[in-house]
């Protein structure tokens, strides 16, 4: 099937689908200008300084460096906060949108992406599941409570060492704080926020039980397959998946593969709809 064939049936199954379902992972960025950190060199890329030091992105995404040396931990977390501040949404999020809209569709989106473009595209906050958390909340490093707030500290960050002139702190024991993001080897993540979340994801799935389900993944890749499962584990009941990736677009039948990016895939589809 070409190309265009492809597009033709995912709008097919849209325009009989009764929910949407949107599923993304770190592809989904890509088009707005964001890295995805694939492999150590796509790491290094995007942060020269970490090839120096030899760490890579999981050597960097490690909740101990709040512990050990804040600075260093809020260089990585501070600098990634300010790109996302900074970054536009690109147009595939409003497309999804549009769908919703024309279609008359019930929707939710489910990512493992922490930086909030979602809501910044005008996903209403009831409507999206941070399954890793969100770097625009913060939480205690102890924790010293269940307290989850939004971040809303100024980050200065020096680029050659990747260190934060700040060091944000705790209201209520002045403890480090840290972004509410579920990292590696972590154990004291507080997941209420997202716990919250995927309860109302549920009474979604609930609500829209006996419609069909229209489910698109963008840019999910399989090295933390949390997304993929979750688009496949929806199409084992009354869903279509629609799976677009330029470089892992596999997924068994009847459901449909797309090897594109994530902003390509859409305007493909919405240009056949």
């Amino acid at each position: 099937m070409d190309r265009t064939d492809l597009f033709g049936r995912a709008a097919a199954e849209l325009r009989r689908a009764g929910a949407l379902v949107i599923t993304a992972g770190a592809g989904m960025g890509v088009d707005s200008g964001l890295p995805d950190f694939r492999g150590d060199h796509g790491f290094w890329k995007a942060y020269p300084p970490y090839e120096k030091l030899g760490l890579s992105f999981v050597d960097a995404a490690n909740p101990a460096h709040f512990d050990q040396d804040p600075q260093f931990g809020w260089g990585f977390y501070g600098h990634r906060t300010n790109l996302y501040r900074a970054t536009v949404p690109h147009r595939g999020f409003a497309l999804l949108l549009g769908w919703a809209e024309r279609f008359r569709l019930p929707f939710f989106a489910v990512t493992s992406n922490v930086d909030g473009q979602f809501q910044k595209a005008g996903f209403p906050e009831d409507r999206v599941l941070e399954v890793h958390g969100s770097i625009h909340h913060l939480q205690c490093t102890t924790p010293c409570s269940d307290g989850i707030w939004t971040n809303g500290e100024t980050l200065e960050i020096d680029l050659e060492t990747m260190r934060s002139r700040q060091v944000p702190r705790c209201p209520n024991c002045r403890a480090v704080s840290r972004p509410n993001i579920l990292m590696f080897g972590d154990w004291s993540w507080l997941d209420a926020r997202t716990a919250a979340q995927r309860t109302r994801f549920d009474e979604f799935l609930e609500d829209v039980r006996g419609r069909r389900l229209y489910v698109i993944e963008l840019g999910a890749g399989t090295a933390i397959p949390t997304i993929r499962m979750t688009s496949e584990r929806l199409g084992r009941g009354d869903a279509f998946v629609v799976r677009v990736n330029p470089r892992e677009p596999d997924i068994s039948p009847p459901h449909l593969s797309i090897a594109a990016g994530a902003l390509e895939g859409l305007a493909g589809i919405d240009a056949a709809l």
